[in-house]
Order: C-alpha cells, then sequence, then structure tokens
C-alpha cells in the first residue's frame, strides 16, 4: 500500500488533470439513442446530458466523475482541490441531474450494468464522504441514482444468466460498482444483488482462465466474478469458493490471469482496452489477496501479479491517444486506491 500511495501522489496531478480536460470535452462523442421519429436526435451531447456530456460517452464521464471525487478525497493536497470543486459544482447541478435521470429512464439499457453501477458508485463515494460540497452533490445525485437501482430491481430478478464478457455488458463488475451503495442502503437492491450472484455464480468451479483474455477486454470475467463473490461472501466461505474456482492460484496458474496483455495500437480504441484490462485484473488481484487469510501462500503471487500488470501502465494515462485518456485514468485510481476505502 505505502508504494501504491507513493505512486499516486506522484501522479495524482497529472491524472487529474487528464480527467478535468476529458469531462469537459464535449467532441467527439459516440453518442447512443433510438430515434422515434425523424429530427428526434439532440443536437449536441449536452443537451440530453448536460453533467456527463465528456469523455467521449456518458459511461465513461460518470466514472471519470468518480475520480475527480477519489483523488479530492484521497489526496487532496496532490490535486487542484479548486479545479476540481468548481468542475463538480458545474456538472453536479440539481437541474443537470434531474435531466440526467429523466434521460435515463427513457433508455436505461443504454449502460446496463456499467454505467449503471459506476453511477451509484459515484454517488456512494460522494455520499460517504463529511464535506459540506458533497453533502449538496450527493442530494443532487439522488434522482438519478433512486432511476439507477429501479432499473436494477426491474432487471436483476429476470437476468436468467449471467454475462461473463470482458466488456461493459459483464454482470459481475457492474454489481461490484453497485454493492457499496447498496450495502450502505441495505434493502430490496442489496437482497437483489447478493440474490442473483447467488444464482449465476455459487456452484461455478474450475473457472476456464486461460481462455483469456479476448481481443477487447478491459475486464477479465474470471477475475471480476471472483471479486464479486468476495465481496459478498463471508471469509471462510469465500476460501472454500475461491479454491474451488480457480484451484492453482498458489503455482500462478493459469498463466494467462498472470500475464499481462500486450497493447499493439493504442490509436485502436478496441485494442487499446487491454491497458484497462491490466489495470483492472490488478485491482481485483489486490482485492482478493486481502481476503484471504493471512500467510495464504496465494497472497504473495497475487500481489507480484497486481504490480507485473499495473505499474508499466502508468506512463500510459496521459499524454496520447484520446481513445485512452477518456477513461484510462479510472482503472489506474482504481487500483492506486485500492483499500484506501
Amino acid at each position: 500500500m505505502e508504494s501504491r500511495r507513493a505512486q499516486l501522489l506522484s501522479r495524482a496531478g497529472e491524472f487529474s488533470d487528464v480527467t478535468l480536460r476529458a469531462v469537459k470535452q464535449e467532441f467527439p462523442h459516440d453518442i447512443r439513442r433510438t430515434m422515434r421519429h425523424p429530427g428526434d436526435f439532440p443536437h449536441r451531447p449536452s443537451d440530453v446530458h448536460p453533467a456527463f456530456y465528456g469523455c467521449l460517452d456518458w459511461h465513461s464521464c460518470v466514472e471519470m466523475h468518480w475520480v475527480l471525487v477519489r483523488l479530492l478525497r484521497t489526496v487532496p493536497d496532490a490535486v487542484p482541490a479548486g479545479a476540481i470543486r468548481a468542475a463538480l459544482d458545474e456538472h453536479l447541478t440539481a437541474r443537470a441531474l434531474a435531466v440526467e435521470a429523466e434521460t435515463f429512464r427513457a433508455a436505461p439499457g443504454r449502460a446496463r450494468p456499467y454505467g449503471w453501477g459506476w453511477a451509484l458508485a459515484l454517488h456512494h463515494e460522494i455520499a460517504t464522504w463529511a464535506d459540506p460540497d458533497a453533502e449538496r452533490w450527493s442530494a443532487n445525485l439522488a434522482p438519478l441514482s433512486e432511476a439507477v437501482a429501479e432499473a436494477f430491481l426491474h432487471w436483476l430478478p429476470k437476468q436468467t444468466y449471467p454475462v461473463r464478457g470482458g466488456l461493459h455488458n459483464n454482470s459481475a463488475f457492474g454489481l461490484s460498482r453497485a454493492l457499496p451503495y447498496a450495502l450502505a442502503r441495505g434493502g430490496a437492491l442489496l437482497t437483489a444483488i447478493r440474490d442473483a450472484a447467488g444464482r449465476w455464480y455459487s456452484t461455478d468451479a474450475d473457472y476456464p482462465g486461460s481462455w483469456e483474455p479476448s481481443g477487447a477486454d478491459f475486464l477479465s470475467p474470471a477475475l471480476t466474478e471472483a471479486q464479486l463473490q468476495a465481496s459478498l461472501l463471508a471469509p471462510t466461505a469465500f476460501d472454500s469458493w475461491f479454491t474451488r474456482f480457480l484451484p492453482a492460484i498458489a503455482d500462478a496458474q493459469p498463466a494467462a490471469l498472470f500475464t499481462p496483455a500486450t497493447v499493439s495500437d493504442d490509436s485502436d480504441g478496441q485494442i487499446a482496452h487491454l491497458r484497462g484490462l491490466n489495470f483492472s485484473r490488478a485491482y481485483c488481484w489486490l482485492q482478493l489477496a486481502d481476503r484471504l487469510p493471512a500467510g495464504d501462500p496465494r497472497v504473495e503471487v497475487m500481489r507480484s501479479a497486481a504490480r507485473q500488470h499495473a505499474e508499466p501502465e502508468l506512463a500510459h494515462v496521459g499524454g496520447g491517444e484520446y481513445l485512452v485518456e477518456h477513461w484510462l485514468a479510472c482503472y489506474a485510481v482504481l487500483y492506486l486506491t485500492s483499500g484506501a476505502e
């Protein structure tokens, strides 16, 4: 944790600069909308997303706002705090977020479950921060979070099978991002998440991690599932489940999960996803290591894998292609602040 803290302090200014630029950059923008009649399309992204119009797409903008809040909370003296607060004040207004909630309710499936999870993660990050500005932003976010929670409650009971891919529709990662919000509030959303994870994952064993990664993954299907289970199960139950799920971790097997992905072209947005895979694997390895018993032989193997995956990627967060810059800081900060909850 000490070395990651030092890396975070040294890079927080760069990460915040990249993120501030991205959340304010409206174009280019990959907006998705079903047209229902001629002319049924917004003039510009900020017409339908007045809070989250930057970062190429809605879900990336939501997660990059989480980056700003996370940095401001964890390393306030290492970032331009005034500029971050000003950006959050500009975007997280009651009016802008009321429009965001209305837009979400009109077409919630566009960001399921990835953007849903990040929206609740953003609200949780703000709601658990004892800060006067955060109190206001949290109140403003409430309508959007209510709409997202309702969407989860409508979707989860009828989702018979999980999506196990390595992209935005991965079921486990979306639930993991939403889980802290649900744990803090209890009630129906937490029950729905627990029930879904139990149906989908409780009997999984000998997961084929050697098949990973696919060519455009930024998530590991194996490790995101394991990380969700680690967050939901009691320690002894998780240890037993994890041993069945990936039985050869102590021997650094399957080797594919311990081998960082190679990125051949940052200008190709799909290939560049693999930079995020390296960070998200590293985050999952740390989370999993933290939930195993002290002295477990798997712990240092996983911590070593986390370092090997993440540290070479830190230099690629800024100063490169916008297809990387508009989102990668999120996964760098997720890794560097793991365990700082």
